[in-house]
């Protein structure tokens, strides 16, 4: 099984999810959200796959989230739009992403992550 996950480094969250990940017997591929940030495409394949609302995909507790005024401008703009708004800068995304050929896990969940990579 092919597993990506897709983190910040200083997020306590990411750290928490990689030492999970670490002690499980996969391999994984590590991104950095910023550094590596998902294309308009990634993101679309994964919204489809994950079968989230599009507003899971958003970090809603973050500076830039708040900073944007993304809560109040979100419910007006178009999927296409929210799309290429994650695709321009990795900080607006939620964060960890845990990747698989058949789950997109958003945030984390210990019990999710040894589920789906057990």
């Amino acid at each position: 099984m092919k597993v990506l996950f897709i983190e910040y480094p200083k997020c306590s969250t990411c750290i928490k999810a990689k030492k999970t990940l670490l002690s499980l017997p996969i391999e994984f591929e590590d991104r950095h959200i910023v550094e590596n940030t998902p294309s308009y495409d990634e993101l679309k394949k994964w919204w489809k796959q994950s079968n989230q609302p599009l507003k899971k995909f958003f970090n809603t507790s973050g500076k830039l989230y708040k900073e944007m005024n993304l809560k109040e401008k979100l419910p007006t703009m178009s999927e296409d739009e929210k799309l290429h708004l994650l695709s321009q800068n990795g900080m607006l995304i939620k964060r960890p992403l845990l990747i698989t050929d058949h789950e997109v896990i958003i945030g984390f969940k210990e019990d999710n992550y040894i589920k789906v990579c057990s």
